[in-house]
């Protein structure tokens, strides 16, 4: 009988399998964290574990290469960030597209993209990291795109319209570059009143 499954080894398991699992969540949210604070040459293993308050042989356990850990991070957030853009929208924009295009260009600011975008200029040297970064973007890409489409109502079988959303997705990611040397909220919130009031289908 002792390969048999008891109910007290299936509780031991458990909570084992919720601490590996916050675990990794951690080091995904100190891994951005680092990267937006210190770039990719200043965001190791070892300075991702520490902030995340794991040991190095945990972090590698979850994540065995540097790059593994930092596509994985990107890749998650933003996936939280698509999540948290239909959270706030759980019945469609209702024809408030300035709170859409509001919400499309926080995607673009803060830590996220700064993370992203030093992973980016990463990936420009890295061989390694190129093609994984190259694949993550462009399934973020078009994610984005996707919702931003479901908000906005927009009807991209009329001619112009799918990039008019691409160019309104472009603007929030230049928007996000600006504020990356500078507070730029003023402006991007007069451009995104202004996009607004465009239509788009």
């Amino acid at each position: 009988m002792g390969g048999v499954s008891t109910a007290g080894d299936r509780v031991d398991r458990v909570p084992k399998q919720d601490r590996s699992r916050v675990t990794r969540q951690r080091l995904l949210e100190a891994a951005v964290a680092c990267l937006a604070e210190h770039g990719w040459a200043g965001s190791t293993v070892s300075v991702v574990a520490e902030r995340a308050g794991v040991s190095r042989g945990a972090a590698q356990h979850h994540f065995p290469t540097r790059e593994d850990l930092f596509t994985a991070a990107v890749e998650y957030v933003a996936e939280e960030r698509s999540t948290a853009l239909r959270a706030l929208f759980p019945e469609g924009a209702s024809g408030d597209r300035h709170a859409v295009v509001a919400a499309l260009v926080d995607l673009y600011t803060g830590p996220l993209f700064r993370a992203a975008l030093h992973l980016w200029v990463a990936a420009s040297d890295e061989e390694q990291l190129r093609p994984r970064v190259t694949e993550l973007e462009a399934r973020v890409g078009r994610e984005t795109h996707r919702i931003a489409v479901e908000l906005l109502d927009a009807d991209e079988s009329r001619p112009g319209v799918r990039e008019s959303v691409q160019g309104l997705l472009d603007m929030a990611r230049g928007l996000g570059l600006a504020n990356l040397l500078t507070d730029d909220t003023g402006r991007r919130a007069h451009c995104a009143t202004t996009r607004a009031r465009r239509p788009v289908s």
